[in-house]
């Protein structure tokens, strides 16, 4: 469906119809005496795509709380690490992701579950309350405490590509950030904008931080039209929302894109004039694929968990595919080396940084002091993402900085290796890592996923050798390929090639 939330923004009480509670009735029960959330009080919420999302989430941060999204892709035993590290006491949960819940209620801090479309059936214990009955009756006005830019807004959790997920402090300046850069320089929307031509929809989950930078950040912030679609993901059924909702800017994942390369493009007559990619980079066939069946050309860019759009390739720039863009204005990111606080010259490999007093970074990790000390004592906020510079100043990212493959001296990054391989036609997926060699240290492994009809081959093998040497510098080709059914990956769909660098160190130990 499509909701158009400008008007929470203004702080009235103007909801679709009589059955979309708005932020002040949410508020008024977190606030009451039957749940009691006050100020500072963590409360989770587990839910999918659901147009009660922005009022549940607005009115937890009007009484002052801080929000600690989950994506329901979760497992149990995550939702109960977050709930522990944080000493949450409230979760907001849809009643399809209830079992991921119930049994963490005795051994984490969560006193009280709310259960978003439940019924008598899913109050299984003290504590529960479905989201109806304790919106009932409630008055649509609220007088909560005055916040400011200062307070403290959210705890985001990383992907946790590298160890446990970290709780990322957010204050409520992260909302005008996304207003002030995400908005014009990742999104395109500034004064000039026609917002009654627009309808944005960016197919992330609730749960991550991206659904921050959009829906929430740029959408409310700006007043721009959302869709939220709460569809799982099928090439076929995006294309057609696509078509039948007449939806003008897209940000999607870069598994999505390579999927809707694969699909018949021409056969939706789509209003698109501007699709973004973020999360991890995204490939040039799928940019080529989009651009030829469409015209659009999807602007690839690139933040954290951490961050706002650091870089991006932004509106007045060209778009460099395979790039991840420029430094968006005002942020300061730039590449440094990776054991100095010296920036690295175009063409070398160095570490994404920006300057610790950046407005566009984090507050710190969340009663983490240890780990604020390593990640914000110095002169930089260091991403922990390596990449290169071209002449233009356009990035390139590199990969992962415990991703780096170090051979024969030769600094690599996999994501070249990997881009390189997936423009073959065999190849639908691939993963490069360092594995353990006598002579060089480590030579280049590539994982590969085949794609349909292709059979893995020594012949096979062979070409996407050669494809490789012809494509990028020979020392970086794959000496080693392995092919697999799939890839780990996280539950944002990032590649973990932490586990598959530790099983290569393992089985050539």
């Amino acid at each position: 469906m499509s909701l158009s939330n400008g008007s929470y923004v203004q702080g009235e009480c103007s909801c679709p119809d009589d059955t979309v509670p708005c932020k002040h009735i949410v508020a008024a029960v977190l606030a009451s005496g039957d749940v009691e959330v006050v100020g500072g009080d963590r409360v989770m919420h587990l839910f999918p795509r659901h147009p009660d999302a922005f009022a549940i989430q607005l009115g937890a941060l009007a009484v002052g709380a801080l929000l600690v999204p989950c994506s329901a892709m979760l497992r149990a035993n995550d939702v109960a690490f977050r709930a522990e590290d944080c000493a949450a006491s409230t979760v907001v949960v849809h009643e399809s992701l209830t079992d991921m819940v119930e049994p963490l209620i005795a051994d984490t801090p969560l006193e009280r579950v709310i259960v978003l479309d439940g019924d008598a059936d899913t109050v299984r214990n003290d504590g529960w309350e479905t989201f109806d009955a304790v919106t009932e009756g409630q008055p649509t006005t609220y007088d909560g405490p005055d916040l400011a830019a200062a307070d403290p807004m959210s705890i985001n959790y990383t992907s946790g590509t590298t160890g446990q997920p970290k709780p990322v402090l957010h204050k409520h300046r992260w909302m005008y950030c996304f207003n002030a850069v995400n908005a014009p320089y990742w999104w395109g929307i500034d004064e000039e904008t026609d917002l009654e031509s627009e309808l944005l929809w960016a197919t992330t989950g609730t749960g991550w931080a991206k659904w921050f930078w959009s829906p929430v950040g740029v959408g409310l912030t700006t007043g721009a039209t959302q869709l939220v679609y709460d569809g799982e993901f099928e090439p076929d059924a995006f294309l057609e929302v696509l078509e039948t909702e007449g939806v003008t800017r897209l940000c999607a994942v870069p598994t999505q894109y390579r999927m809707f390369a694969n699909a018949d493009l021409e056969a939706y007559d789509v209003e698109l004039t501007d699709a973004l990619s973020a999360g991890e980079p995204l490939n040039r066939e799928p940019i080529e694929r989009i651009e030829e069946a469409w015209g659009v050309t999807p602007r690839d860019g690139y933040g954290q968990t951490e961050t706002v759009a650091l870089v991006a390739n932004h509106p007045g720039i060209d778009v460099e595919p395979g790039s991840m863009g420029k430094p968006t204005p005002g942020v300061g990111a730039t590449i440094v080396d990776v054991d100095e606080d010296e920036p690295v010259e175009p063409g070398e490999i160095g570490e994404i940084a920006v300057p610790v007093d950046s407005p566009a970074i984090f507050d710190g990790y969340y009663e983490n002091p240890h780990l604020d000390e390593r990640a914000l004592s110095g002169e930089y906020y260091r991403t922990g993402d390596l990449a290169s510079r071209d002449e233009n100043g356009y990035f390139f990212f590199e990969g992962r900085a415990d991703d780096i493959i170090i051979s024969s001296g030769y600094r690599i990054g996999p994501f070249e290796v990997e881009d390189t391989l997936v423009a073959h036609d065999a190849v639908a997926e691939a993963a490069a890592v360092g594995s353990p060699h006598e002579e060089r240290g480590s030579v280049v492994k590539a994982y590969v996923v085949l794609a349909e009809d292709y059979e893995p081959t020594q012949q096979l093998t062979d070409e996407l050798q050669a494809f490789t040497k012809a494509e990028t510098a020979p020392y970086k080709y794959p000496r080693r390929i392995e092919y697999v059914d799939e890839l780990p990956k996280t539950s944002s769909g990032k590649i973990r090639r932490v586990e598959l660098r530790d099983a290569e160190q393992d089985e050539r130990a």
